[in-house]
């Protein structure tokens, strides 16, 4: 069984896999005469292959038990895939580059703020929800229309998810929105 221990979510280091959409000084400007700061094109939202459109979710997730092992993965190939949590409760993101097939070495776990979202570009193969609290509501946008959207994938063998020692549970406490 592989181990992984999550790093915390940052631009840079998730790059490859899509954009981290959050409220960023670099990407704000006032608007309504001052009154509303917009955050400004925070993802490249990609649905339109094979005529997709684009289609507005809420997603409730609930943890999976613990400790937390990760089995599969995902991937969207005909369009990309965007959360935003919509609770004040961290999460986790779990991801490994678009490309045929997916290994356990290939798959970095991301340690996510709830001011943080993630859009995945298409392809890029991830985990479903991994939440932290008992139950998590996310805003989703991703794509609807024909074409085969999701792939899923068994992993060769399964990855631990190393977290908090000090907490026995593996769960990180659940915080308040600032």
């Amino acid at each position: 069984m592989h181990r992984i221990s999550p790093i915390p979510l940052t631009v840079q280091a998730f790059a490859d896999f899509g954009d981290v959409v959050e409220a960023s000084p670099e990407k704000m400007f006032s608007i309504n005469k001052g009154t509303t700061k917009r955050f400004h094109d925070l993802a490249s939202i990609d649905v339109e292959r094979e005529g997709g459109r684009p289609m507005v979710n809420i997603f409730r997730g609930t943890p999976y038990p613990f400790p937390l092992t990760i089995r599969m993965m995902e991937n969207h190939p005909l369009g990309s895939q965007f959360f935003m949590p919509l609770d004040p409760f961290d999460y986790l993101v779990a991801v490994a580059e678009a490309k045929s097939t997916v290994m356990p070495e290939d798959v970095l776990v991301f340690s996510c703020s709830h001011k943080q979202g993630v859009n995945f570009k298409p392809g890029v193969w991830h985990h479903p929800l991994l939440v932290l609290a008992e139950q998590q509501d996310f805003l989703v946008i991703d794509r609807a229309g024909e074409g085969v959207n999701l792939v899923e994938q068994d992993l060769a063998s399964p990855i631990m998810v190393d977290l908090d020692e000090n907490n026995p549970q593996g769960r990180l406490e659940p915080r308040p929105r600032q």
